[in-house]
């Protein structure tokens, strides 16, 4: 026998899952055993306190934290984040209720395929209040969708800070706040109320973006209806005090109200599909049936060529965009101005408009604010500008004088000149005094300036203007009344004449309404690529 014969050949050693090993008893765990423990884990903190505590909720008319993000996102697209996350805090009995997730679901998901970032108070736990790890949860999601470049939507349904746990509570506040604010114009921020919010709570949803209510379900407050009456003697409901329609009608606070809980998501998913996931990105375009270049025969009927006749701006609106579709912020506040986002050719618009159907469409204080907040937020996101003059001045009177009319009426003119996106102003028909240049007229940047052949563009109506001018001369009359007619008649041929303006290059052309649609298309095609370059500064000190 060789050499090479007598030597042991090695016996390789088996494969590590074939070797033999003991077998678990009945009490050892295995990977089985601990992935059906997670899953039971998930789904209690998923049914939270119980059946009861989910049966009051839907007693109240809303629905869970979980029903609400998957009414709101894209069926199976959300992924939890820390959805086992505890408190650590004691004392007054918190070291024995330690439910999983603290009141808070967190995570990401899509709406149409977008990426967006999600938080959600659980009402069920802890009355969805705030303490430590529930605010450190909001935190990160925060800087995920801030690193991300994604929208971020909160549905907020809580009683305020954790009282339980002290400053702690005040603090996470503090923490969401400065993240509201380091993200506020790089990612759309969006609250979504679907409860109560109390106290210093209610100054996030006011950081962000766009705020929507439910009537009879959400409420806003600094303080309660008992403070109230202890401090003032004045008896209030919650829902007086801070429902959603005091915040859609009266105060401004909420940009859009609902009746019930699914329409309310349903605009939030689609309000998404008109924002950027970002600053660095355009709006998403979407294909449209609706021709471009289809005149719009019915403008024509719509808007009198009398400057005092009344009509309603949204008949106008409707035929201009795409489909007669549009999305109105802050519908029932401020209704003498109209603030809408909308696609013409395909391409979001912010369009904003005078309603001469309220108050002639004068611009006063609320107008002011309401228009100037929408133009910094389609300024910030990218959605070009459509202006839509037809505007008779300011509102007159002490009360508009006092309250500082110059100084939010300063705010609508700062956001316009300081607005980098394209912007296209259209005069239907009068455009008088100050409120003519703080409409974006072109003197204050507009890119491209055009006019219906009923505009008027004057200093102040005519009326008015012949009575200062010839005053002397009216008086003097043998028939002033007559007089009167006459240097009305003569100002408005010399000074208001539809070509007035054009002449002098302070419009860009005089258009056939029917081509309003078509032009505005064009335009926002052709600025699509607009660049403006800005001085450095740290930033403008607008009026507040």
């Amino acid at each position: 026998m060789t050499e090479a014969l007598r030597t042991p050949v090695p016996v390789p050693a088996a494969p590590r899952h074939l070797r033999e090993v003991p077998l678990p008893g009945d009490d050892e765990p295995t990977t089985r055993s601990r992935t059906a423990e997670l899953h039971d884990l998930r789904a209690a903190a998923r049914s939270g306190p119980g059946a009861r505590a989910t049966e009051a909720q839907h007693a109240r008319g809303k629905l869970t934290v979980h029903e609400r993000i998957e009414e709101l996102l894209d069926p199976g697209s959300f992924v939890e984040l820390e959805g086992l996350r505890r408190h650590r805090a004691s004392g007054f009995g918190m070291e024995d209720k330690r439910p999983h997730g603290d009141g808070i679901v967190t995570g990401w998901g899509t709406i149409e395929g977008r990426k967006v970032f999600v938080h959600g108070s659980d009402f069920r736990v802890f009355g969805g209040s705030l303490g430590e790890a529930h605010a450190a949860k909001i935190h990160k999601i925060l800087d995920l969708a801030e690193a991300a470049g994604a929208p971020v939507i909160s549905l907020n349904d809580g009683a305020g800070a954790r009282i339980q746990e002290g400053v702690t509570g005040l603090a996470g506040y503090g923490g969401i706040f400065q993240r509201n604010v380091r993200a506020s114009g790089v990612i759309p921020q969006i609250s979504v109320m679907l409860g109560p919010c109390a106290g210093g709570a209610v100054y996030s949803p006011a950081l962000t973006d766009f705020v929507f209510m439910v009537r009879g379900t959400s409420q806003m407050f600094l303080t309660g209806p008992d403070v109230v009456q202890a401090v003032t003697g004045e008896k209030v409901t919650h829902e007086e005090l801070g429902g959603a329609d005091v915040h859609s009608r009266g105060s401004g606070v909420a940009t859009f109200a609902y009746d019930d809980e699914r329409s309310c998501l349903a605009d939030a998913r689609h309000l998404v599909t008109l924002l950027p996931s970002n600053n660095q990105q355009l709006p998403p375009s979407a294909p449209t049936a609706d021709p471009v270049d289809r005149d719009c025969e019915a403008l024509l009927d719509i808007v009198p060529a009398d400057p005092t006749r009344p009509y309603d701006m949204r008949e106008v609106v409707e035929e201009i965009v795409d489909d007669g579709d549009y999305l109105e912020l802050h519908e029932h506040w401020a209704q003498n101005i109209i603030c809408a986002l909308a696609r013409i050719g395909g391409r979001v618009v912010g369009i904003v408009a005078n309603q001469p159907l309220v108050f002639a469409g004068v611009l006063d204080i609320d107008a002011s604010e309401k228009a100037a907040r929408f133009v910094q937020t389609c300024d910030a996101f990218n959605i070009p500008l459509v202006t839509l003059v037809d505007v008779p001045g300011f509102l007159p009177g002490t009360d508009q004088e006092h309250r500082g009319a110059i100084r939010h009426g300063a705010k609508l003119l700062y956001a316009y000149c300081a607005a980098t996106v394209p912007r296209l102003q259209v005069i239907l028909r009068k455009a008088y005094g100050g409120s003519y240049i703080v409409m974006d007229s072109r003197s204050i940047g507009a890119d491209l300036s055009f006019a219906w052949p009923i505009n008027e563009i004057a200093v102040m109506g005519a009326e008015g203007a012949a009575n200062v001018i010839f005053r002397k001369a009216i008086a003097a009359s043998d028939d002033p009344a007559r007089t009167r007619v006459e240097k009305i008649a003569e100002y408005r041929e010399q000074l208001m004449h539809p070509y007035y303006a054009a002449e002098r290059g302070l419009v860009d052309d005089v258009i056939d309404p029917r081509r309003t649609r078509a032009l505005l298309a064009d335009a926002v095609q052709t600025l699509q690529a607009k660049q403006t370059p800005l001085a450095y500064r740290k930033h403008g000190n607008p009026p507040v």
